[in-house]
């Protein structure tokens, strides 16, 4: 039976769960001094080259307190519902990028003993594929020998929206498992378009030089480009801009 002060605690309760669940108030947003200063000295509407794009980012490095990544942005004129016209892979950048990955090897025997050997934190079977069932994720690429799949694509639920989960198109399944852990170590990076057609990739940090990090951009676009699907037709590649984590977008003349 509801009586008067029951009733009252419930409406109480029911208050406070809907102010709890009411969005914050939000602010107009104030850019930094420095994304100030560097915003304004980019052209909303000029294309940069790789080397130009390079020296604007890196003439506010000695503002910032922790080295900043450098990404490159790839918008393409792709019909993303079409399976044919998916662009993704794994591309070893010439310079690597700056960040130690963690990896890691679904591999039996000889071949889990070659992978921790190549650089591997884990490697293991079955195993290890329950460990990552139970929710593990502290690693940044995944690599499958062939005969793991079994019981490794149950996994998809788990791996695949993180973007983890191992795809002979991204390089990440390979019966040589060791070359794999090795390539992915030294930088060797993963790439998909979204549903949009767009392509982020980080190509290095800022810290590097500008010959290197012009590098990594030039060899990016260029394999983007070579992997143009033959279904496309008309423009492929729209536009290309890069940036870094606290830096303005600037867009580049590719």
């Amino acid at each position: 039976m509801l009586t008067e002060e029951s009733g009252l605690t419930a409406v109480r309760l029911n208050s406070r769960k809907s102010s709890s669940s009411m969005p914050r108030k939000t602010g107009v947003y104030k850019p930094s001094r420095r994304f100030r200063e560097l915003a304004g000295k980019v052209d909303p509407v000029k294309t940069y080259s790789i080397a130009d794009a390079v020296n604007i980012l890196k003439s506010g490095t000695k503002k910032c307190k922790f080295d900043e990544t450098v990404d490159l942005a790839i918008k393409l004129d792709i019909d993303t519902k079409q399976a044919d016209q998916l662009v993704r892979g794994s591309f070893s950048l010439p310079k690597g990028t700056g960040k130690t990955m963690r990896v890691i090897c679904f591999a039996d025997g000889a071949m889990a003993e070659a992978a921790r050997k190549a650089g591997a934190i884990e490697a293991g079977g079955e195993d290890l594929a329950k460990k990552v069932e139970g929710g593990w994720l502290d690693f940044d690429v995944a690599v499958a020998h062939p005969a793991t799949m079994r019981y490794v694509g149950r996994l998809g639920k788990v791996l695949g929206p993180k973007g983890l989960m191992p795809s002979p198109k991204s390089g990440t399944v390979t019966t040589d498992v060791a070359k794999a852990v090795t390539e992915f170590k030294a930088g060797k990076i993963e790439f998909r378009n979204d549903s949009f057609g767009n392509i982020h990739v980080a190509v290095g940090k800022l810290s590097f030089a500008n010959a290197d990090l012009e590098a990594n951009v030039r060899a990016m676009i260029d394999h983007v480009l070579s992997l143009r699907p033959q279904t496309v037709k008309g423009n492929y590649f729209r536009k290309a801009t890069l940036t870094s984590t606290m830096g303005p977008g600037l867009r580049l003349a590719v």
